[in-house]
């Protein structure tokens, strides 16, 4: 089904907090031409209200997103020693496998194992100044004839995220009332997105999969692949439940767009709770590292929104490591002014060993 407003008529001045999770059908934008502006109208409205809904319709082949998750599970079987010839720490751009326990989000351990991997821009000189900069780089890879395959098929799963997040950014583009290449046009010549594949073993009662965060990027695109687990946190202080559905991708917003547009889409708190083994992954759409983080020129009607809202007004962005460091926690932050920095401080946050391997001047 497609997503319709709880306050139809009414949604730049709703304030009510969400029980559930609107599904959205991408048939909706794709198969009526004229429907358009009122489609992506009504997914802002979603955006807006929640902040995440279930994407269907999508046209990600099934078969492939079968083989895709088939390609994960077989890394996560491999011996340790085996993953670890692509140890994160190795990698002075964050890349690569983790252990469980190796990610720390808001200072707390995260429960689950994980390979990282990102857009392979050329690098920028090791002593690249903003240290953002350095970000850019390879990915690293297992030899083929340990997991023949695995490179092609990750890969093209990082091209069809693409597409679909490039169409998705347009539609939210028409929704907020801009050119439908508005954001498009502002994600620079390197645009650096980048997935995790995830592997979460049961959560150890009162820890987290993944503690509550909001993501850094635009907007993630997530595929649950049949177990729960996932949840977001609404403006009451309820966790409501985001559950698996077949052939489903979760959509939610990152800080990068709350910070485009003056908090009228907020990143929403999420976190997972894992009562079995589950495999994931996330797709995270970025731009450039330098693309500015400033706010775009909307219609004075979402700013006023903003104001009337206490969650889109209050909303702040995660806190800093010196922010954690001097005792804060969750959303405390202000933003920063551009893209690098912003995924600067993720990895700094969450990563401080690969940190102070790789950057022990700038610790």
């Amino acid at each position: 089904m497609e997503y319709v407003p709880r306050m139809t008529g009414s949604a730049l001045t709703a304030e009510v907090a969400f029980t559930q999770i609107p599904v959205v059908s991408l048939a909706g934008w794709r198969e009526d031409p004229n429907g358009r502006e009122a489609f992506a109208e009504r997914v802002v409205d979603a955006c807006h209200e929640v902040g995440f809904f279930t994407l269907v319709d999508h046209g990600v082949d099934p078969a492939f997103i079968d083989d895709y998750f088939a390609a994960l599970e077989s890394f996560f079987a491999l011996p340790p020693e085996v993953k670890g010839l692509i140890d994160k720490r190795q990698s002075p751009h964050f890349r690569g496998w983790e252990q469980v326990g190796a990610e720390l989000t808001d200072n707390r351990v995260d429960y689950r194992e994980q390979l990282d991997l990102s857009t392979e821009n050329p690098p920028y000189s090791p002593d690249a100044v903003p240290a953002y900069l350095r970000l850019d780089g390879p990915n690293q890879w297992l030899p083929e004839s340990e997991l023949p395959g695995f490179r092609t098929i990750v890969n093209e799963f990082l091209a069809r995220m693409a597409a679909l997040a490039d169409e998705l950014m347009e539609i939210i583009a028409v929704g907020l009332g801009l050119p439908a290449d508005a954001f498009r046009d502002v994600f620079g010549e390197r645009p650096l997105s980048f997935a995790k594949l995830i592997s979460y073993p049961p959560t150890p009662a009162g820890q987290a999969g993944v503690n509550g965060h909001h993501d850094a990027g635009f907007l993630t695109i997530l595929l649950q692949h049949g177990v729960g687990g996932l949840q977001a946190l609404n403006p009451d202080g309820d966790w409501i439940d985001v559950p698996p559905t077949p052939g489903a991708f979760v959509i939610n917003l990152g800080e990068m767009l709350q910070s485009m547009t003056g908090n009228y889409l907020v990143a929403t708190t999420h976190r997972v709770i894992a009562t079995s083994q589950r495999y994931s992954s996330a797709y995270f759409h970025g731009p450039d590292l330098r693309t500015s983080l400033d706010q775009i020129n909307l219609d004075p009607a979402f700013a006023a929104a903003v104001e009337a809202s206490p969650r889109h007004r209050d909303a702040a962005f995660m806190a800093k490591r010196d922010e954690l460091l001097a005792g804060g926690s969750g959303t405390i932050s202000a933003p920063a002014p551009v893209f690098g920095e912003q995924m600067w401080n993720y990895y700094v946050r969450s990563y401080p060993e690969v940190v102070r391997l790789h950057y022990p001047d700038l610790v």
